[in-house]
C-alpha cells in the first residue's frame, strides 16, 4: 500500500474523463465521490436522512437520480452536492468517472470522481442529509475493517458476496462501500481482495 502522496496523480492515470452524457432509459443516478485537497485527504459522505424512502439512514455519497435537465452524470452529482451539502460546483475539480455500478434497489449509478478545497464551508440540508461525515481516504485501505456478507441476489436469488466497511460508530454498505474499495486499490494500491474478508452471517 502506498501512501496518500501522488494519490490524485494515480487516480487521473487510472480513471477516464469523458464527462459521458445521458443515454438510455431506466434508473440512472450519479454520485459525486469528492476528495479534499490536502495532504491526507478525506472523503465527502453523508447519512441520509430516516425519513428517506430509499436507503434511510445509510452512508452514502452525495448525489441521486437523473433529472430531464441533466446532460450527463456530472451534471446530476454536482446539482446534488450542491443541493444536499451545499458543495459549489465551480469548487469541484474533475479527476475521473469510475465504471457504473448497479445497485441492489435497480440504479445504475455513475461515480464521478473530483477533489474540492479542503476548507470548504459545507452544510448538510436536513431534509435530505442527518449528518456530513468527512473520514480519512486511508482507513478505508485497512484491510481489518472489510467484512463481506453473502446476501441473495435481487435478481435470480443466487448468494452474493457483498463487501461492507465497519467505521467505530457504523457501516458503509452497497455501492458506496464499492465506490471507497475502489478508490484504496487505484489510489492508494490497497490490494485488498473481497475473498479475503471476513465472512459474517446476517
Amino acid at each position: 500500500m502506498t501512501t496518500p502522496a501522488g494519490l490524485f496523480q494515480r487516480l487521473q492515470t487510472a480513471l477516464p474523463l469523458r464527462r459521458p452524457v445521458w443515454d438510455g432509459g431506466g434508473r440512472q443516478a450519479g454520485v459525486l465521490v469528492a476528495l479534499t485537497d490536502e495532504p491526507e485527504p478525506r472523503i465527502l459522505l453523508g447519512r441520509r436522512a430516516l425519513h428517506l424512502s430509499l436507503h434511510p439512514g445509510e452512508v452514502a455519497f452525495p448525489g441521486g437520480k437523473r433529472e430531464p435537465g441533466d446532460s450527463g452524470p456530472w451534471d446530476t452529482a454536482l446539482r446534488e452536492a450542491e443541493e444536499e451539502v451545499a458543495c459549489p460546483p465551480g469548487q469541484v475539480r474533475p479527476l475521473g468517472e469510475l465504471a457504473p455500478l448497479m445497485t441492489r434497489s435497480g440504479f445504475t449509478i455513475h461515480p464521478c470522481v473530483a477533489t474540492i478545497p479542503a476548507d470548504l464551508p459545507l452544510r448538510a440540508d436536513p431534509s435530505e442529509v442527518a449528518e456530513l461525515l468527512l473520514l480519512p481516504l486511508l482507513q478505508f485501505a485497512d484491510a481489518t475493517g472489510w467484512h463481506v456478507r453473502n446476501l441473495p441476489d435481487p435478481v435470480d436469488g443466487r448468494p452474493v458476496r457483498v463487501p461492507h466497511f465497519r467505521l467505530p460508530h457504523d457501516t458503509v454498505w452497497g455501492t458506496s462501500a464499492r465506490v471507497l474499495l475502489l478508490l484504496a486499490n487505484l489510489g492508494l494500491e490497497a490490494g485488498l481482495d473481497p475473498l479475503t474478508f471476513t465472512e459474517e452471517t446476517p
